[in-house]
This record gives C-alpha cells, sequence and structure tokens, in this order.
C-alpha cells in the first residue's frame, strides 16, 4: 500500500527539521512546502531545499504569497493605519494566516492525508494554523510532534544527529522572525520587563551617510506610487525601497505588551521600519483629505480589523465587510506625504495633494473667515450652547 501524504509547513528551524525526518521515519511520504510572504531571501530558500530533501521528505516546494499577502490583507492594514495597542504593526502575526492558507491549499491539490507544522504550544502560532486548517481542509489530519511530545530542543537535536542530519540548530540569546512587515525579536531582554533591547539585538543598525534625509511617499487612492519620486506598479517593491531608507537610520524600533489569544500577556521586540513610516505618512495624508466621521470610523473599522487579523480571525465573514469600507474610505486618499529622516526617528512633516480639505475657500483656521459672518458665528454658538445652558440652568449647584 502507498504511504500516507503529510505536508509539513517547513520553514526551516529546528521544530520543522525534526518534523520532517520524524515522519518520514515513521513512513510517511513527507512534502516539505515553505509558504514564503517576503521574509525568505533566495539564499534561505535555496538551503531550504536543500535540507528538505537530506531530511528524508519526497518532495519539496516554495508556496510565494508574498503578493497575494498584500492584495488581501496587507493594503487594508495600511488603509486602516492598523498597529496593535498604537504600537506593533502586526508584522509575522499576520502573515502566518496567508502562509497557513498556503499550505492548506497545496495539501487539498497534491491530496494529502496530513498537515504537520512545529508550533509548540505555548503561543499564537499554534491557533492560526490549526484553525485555518480546521477551516480550509477539514478532515485532514493536523500534527505537531513538538506541541503533543513537549519536545525539548536537546531531543530533536538528539534524533538529527543519530539519523545524520548536522545542522547548527545553537540555541541563540534572540530569536527572530522576518517578514515583509517587520521583524519580530524575543528572548533576551524581552523576558525583563524593566529592560528594553540593546543595539547589538536589533538586526538593522544606522548606516545612513547623512544626519537627515525627506522622504516623500505618494500615494493613490491610499496605495503606495512612488517613493522620491521614483514610480512603482509592484506594491511590495515600494515597500522593500521604503525598508531600505527606513533601515539605514535604525527606524521603527519598539516593543509592544499585548494580550495573546490564549489569554496571557506577551512581549515581544520588532524592528519594522518601512510599516512605522507608510502608516504615519498614509495617516498624515488621511488628516487633510478624510473628513472627520470618515477618519473617527476608519480608526474604529481599522482597530477591529487588526485585532480580528492578530487573532487569528481573517476567516471571519465580517473581515470582507470591513475591507470594503477601508477600500472606499481611500476614494480620496490621493497625494504625497513628506517625512523627515533622522537616525532612530522621523517626524512628519506636510503633504501636497489635491484633494487636501485644508485649501477650502471658506476660511482659513485661525486667520479669515471667507463662508460665514461674525454673526453667523455667534449665533452658532448660541444655538450649540444651548443643550449646556438648559442643564446647567436646571440644575446650577452641578456647576464645575
Amino acid at each position: 500500500m502507498a504511504n500516507k501524504k503529510v505536508v509539513v509547513a517547513f520553514s526551516g528551524g529546528l521544530d520543522t527539521s525534526y518534523t520532517v525526518m520524524k515522519l518520514t521515519q515513521d513512513g510517511w511520504d513527507v512534502y516539505a512546502a515553505c509558504a514564503n510572504t517576503g521574509g525568505f531571501s533566495a539564499e534561505q530558500l535555496k538551503t531550504n531545499e536543500e535540507n528538505a530533501y537530506k531530511l528524508g521528505a519526497k518532495a519539496y516546494v516554495t508556496l510565494d504569497v508574498t503578493h497575494e499577502y498584500y492584495e488581501k490583507s496587507l493594503k487594508y492594514m495600511i488603509f486602516g493605519n492598523v498597529l496593535r495597542n498604537n504600537c506593533y504593526p502586526i508584522s509575522v502575526s499576520s502573515e502566518r494566516i496567508f502562509q497557513a492558507i498556503a499550505i492548506a491549499r497545496y495539501a487539498k491539490e497534491i491530496g494529502a492525508d496530513a498537515i504537520a507544522h512545529g508550533s509548540t504550544g505555548a503561543g499564537n502560532d499554534q491557533i492560526r494554523f490549526d484553525m485555518t486548517f480546521l477551516v480550509m481542509a477539514p478532515g485532514v489530519e493536523i500534527i505537531t510532534l513538538t506541541r503533543d511530545k513537549a519536545l525539548s530542543r536537546k531531543e530533536e537535536v538528539d534524533y538529527l544527529n543519530e539519523h545524520g542530519f548536522y545542522a547548527d540548530f545553537t540555541k541563540l540569546k534572540y530569536s527572530y522572525n522576518v517578514g515583509i512587515w517587520g521583524t519580530s525579536i524575543c528572548g533576551g531582554e524581552i523576558l525583563d520587563p524593566t529592560q528594553g533591547l540593546p543595539e547589538e539585538a536589533y538586526l538593522k543598525h544606522v548606516s545612513a551617510k547623512e544626519e537627515e534625509a525627506e522622504l516623500k511617499i505618494t500615494f493613490e487612492k491610499g496605495e503606495i506610487v512612488a517613493v522620491n519620486g521614483e514610480k512603482f506598479d509592484d506594491k511590495i517593491a515600494a515597500i522593500q525601497k521604503i525598508e531600505e531608507i527606513g533601515a539605514s537610520y535604525a527606524i521603527g524600533r519598539d516593543c509592544n505588551v499585548g494580550d495573546t489569544i490564549i489569554g496571557i500577556k506577551g512581549r515581544v521586540g520588532f524592528e519594522a521600519a518601512a510599516p512605522k513610516l507608510i502608516i504615519e505618512a498614509h495617516r498624515l495624508l488621511e488628516k487633510s483629505t478624510l473628513s472627520k466621521w470618515q477618519q473617527y470610523w476608519k480608526d474604529q473599522v481599522g482597530n477591529w480589523y487588526g485585532m480580528f487579523l492578530h487573532e487569528s480571525q481573517y476567516l471571519e465573514p465580517v473581515m470582507p465587510d470591513i475591507e470594503a469600507m477601508l477600500t472606499s474610505s481611500q476614494r480620496n486618499v490621493n497625494g504625497t506625504a513628506i517625512l523627515k529622516l533622522r537616525p532612530y526617528s522621523f517626524q512628519t512633516v506636510g503633504i501636497d495633494s489635491p484633494d487636501d480639505l485644508t485649501k477650502s475657500k471658506l476660511g482659513e483656521y485661525g486667520e479669515m473667515q471667507h463662508g460665514w459672518t461674525a454673526e453667523d458665528a455667534k449665533g452658532f454658538i448660541k444655538v450649540s450652547s444651548t443643550p449646556l445652558r438648559v442643564y446647567y440652568g436646571m440644575h446650577p449647584n452641578e456647576e464645575r
């Protein structure tokens, strides 16, 4: 009888390497699949493929879903100015959903009997993977050796070595998850809530020759179309360009404390130059191009969108409805936002937009009105004060 097929979500790390070899040894036909959402270099993908076959995989495939990730979620995170706790741009965590979707889709294509991943039982990723597989590939068995057997790093390394696979799986002080929307950093000082990360913990450092520079990001209907005047049809390339510029100033570093899906608090460091710069540039442009209530309701909806993404609810049917509202809100978000970059920081400067509502002919704030008279203003103020005058007229003792 033919062996059963299992697709392993293969990152090339210790847990997934162990999973590929152990399942192969247990008699499965292992299909190693690396779902890339922008966090792997060409060299890393080549090494992953070589190692997958050394570990015993019957087949290896790279599933590049970077552009799908942008079109189906990342652009809405920009539209919504999504920052969890007003801090974290939901970097790698949002990418996990699309990696899981790609793995589930591949498993269905080859008729796999099972899907395996290397998550432990202590984090959010187990939920993101399992939940997506349960919905997208119903009936397919989910295998999680590291979680189910509570395996230690030593046990996994020893097993690999005993079966002839040797690689450098040294436990580093810090662990990194690199993606198109930022790099998360765990371990080290992050475990001590009184400390921040030192310079050596970050992957990107100040390399800019000038102390100060100007960055111009141009948007059309909320999407990036140019960076410093250079036009981009490929939105991923535009993000990578902004990341290259911002990272040279070591912009976008921070630590976030938040609630995990499983209920405990979690702390993570990150560096995300492109997300921080793009979101603040986009927010700056919206201040001048959206109405007051557009901004208010978009903020509420964007916050919900980010929470649902983080908590593995991307497949919730309300998400396309939220995306439709966010898309509609961007119809007049056109123009260029100007930022000033310095080592470790940046500031917003201004915008140039054909849809700038501050260019109204009705008046200039604090200067001169053209759309109403002084008497109109006094009447407006008097009428607006009516509810308060009624209340305090009835309850004079409550005056503050």
